[in-house]
């Protein structure tokens, strides 16, 4: 069968708002290290790692192993009612790195569900159902995260069970404060925040949602400390603040192991999901004990936390700490952002490089000016794939190539992409 038959059944029976990239869609079929294989035989170096999930690479003996050796033991699931080992250790683990006294963590499937479980420990706490969040952000597909959601593009339906006030902060380049100093413009973003709380909300608001980097809005990436002003007006008036770590989590942005460490602040409660299954489906919340005991009910979950994911979770996190892929992320992050920014320097076509470690945004713009330039950006999409390389697209106007390689790239692979990169944005702005 080929793709284009695969293709052409995916349409007939996935809905039509499910996206895939390209022209010609793949299905890739083989992987290893940092590199994936087609079903018609081309390999790719991969920078986009599966929505930034695939964190440690491919085929890994430790993570596999970890995995067969649960599987061997015929359990493949029991649900939250019965003891979990490697769920109890894995959750003692990531309490201790997050920085939250007394934290407990619950463990669900996604970061969607992560997210909607924080909103609705948050909301519970401060008995309201007011919650703040920033424009251009993205925080999941189902009904709360949806409405907490600042991105019209990935905004499905304006109906919420929360009432969500949006602020400035997330998206710098592009905003009313895109020529501000750092200083000045977290000044004015904490000015805004303080205007809508007295204007916008009645005032008892239960949290505030934020990505430290915006992941779906291209890589967004605030001036650090700006969470932390944030915290300060947020804690005079008793409203929580949740990091949604689950794109900037585990040492990717290279300088810390959490994004919201940047801005010299521990937050409420965290989220997390994606790079710690490295392709296993897990989530999470993380939260003080009495905003997570908050609770005045019974709960389960069926699949999070399964002894498969918490297993291979467990074996990622290991592998992670053991190997310093955090330091690796922000030495090649560098390495990569300084050869983008000298390869952008050369095209009218590329107006923005940002980000941390390995989350890397290029932002497209029309030559001569800062408007938005999507075709280029699915130029450079397709003419990367051509190449041998697979790249993510995204942000507001989806003119930004998003770039999330596995955490385990090497020196010759970040120098590969950086070559490619440069013929195919050559390429598209030649033809600009």
């Amino acid at each position: 069968m080929t793709d284009a038959d695969l293709l052409a059944r995916h349409r007939a029976v996935l809905p039509g708002w499910l996206a895939l990239y390209y022209a010609e869609p793949i299905e890739i079929v083989h992987a290893k290290g940092r590199h994936v294989t087609d079903s018609e035989g081309n390999t790719y170096l991969d920078f986009f790692a599966g929505i930034l999930t695939n964190a440690i690479g491919y085929d890994i003996d430790e993570i596999s192993d970890a995995v067969r050796a649960q599987l061997d033991t015929g359990v493949l699931h029991t649900s939250t009612l019965y003891l979990i080992r490697k769920q109890v250790e894995l959750a003692e683990q990531i309490a201790e790195l997050s920085g939250i006294p007394g934290a407990k963590v619950f463990f669900t499937n996604s970061g969607t569900e992560a997210n909607e479980t924080a909103l609705m420990v948050a909301t519970q706490y401060r008995r309201s159902n007011q919650i703040l969040a920033l424009r251009n952000s993205y925080h999941g597909r189902a009904f709360g995260t949806v409405g907490v959601t600042g991105n019209r593009g990935w905004s499905a339906s304006s109906l919420s069970p929360v009432k969500v006030s949006f602020v400035h902060g997330g998206y710098r380049y592009r905003g009313p404060f895109a020529s501000y100093s750092d200083a000045d413009y977290v000044a004015a973003c904490v000015d805004d925040l303080t205007d809508v709380l007295a204007t916008a909300t009645s005032g008892d608001v239960a949290a505030m949602i934020a990505e430290p980097i915006q992941g779906v809005g291209g890589f967004a990436t605030p001036p650090d400390g700006l969470f932390g002003a944030f915290k300060e007006v947020l804690e005079a008036n008793g409203i929580l603040l949740i990091s949604d770590e689950v794109q900037t989590g585990w040492g990717r942005t290279g300088d810390h192991f959490w994004g919201i460490q940047a801005h010299g602040v521990t937050p409420d409660i965290m989220t997390f999901a994606k790079g710690i299954g490295n392709g296993l489906a897990i989530g999470g919340v993380i939260a003080r004990a009495d905003i997570m005991d908050c609770l005045p009910a019974n709960s389960i979950s069926t699949f999070g936390g399964n002894p498969i994911s918490t297993a291979g979770a467990k074996a990622t996190l290991d592998y992670l700490l053991d190997n310093d892929l955090q330091g690796n992320a922000a030495k090649l992050g560098e390495h990569l952002s300084s050869g983008l920014r000298d390869i952008g320097s050369g095209y009218g076509i590329v107006g923005d490089v940002r980000g941390k470690g390995l989350m890397i945004g290029v932002e497209l713009v029309e030559k001569g000016g800062t408007a938005p330039n999507p075709a280029a950006a699915t130029a450079v999409l397709e003419g990367t794939k051509a190449r041998g390389l697979l790249v993510g697209k995204g942000g507001l106007h989806n003119n930004v190539l998003r770039l999330a390689p596995p955490m385990t790239l090497t020196d010759g692979e970040a120098d590969e992409a950086l070559g490619i990169l440069h013929e195919a944005i050559a390429s598209a702005d030649a033809a600009d």
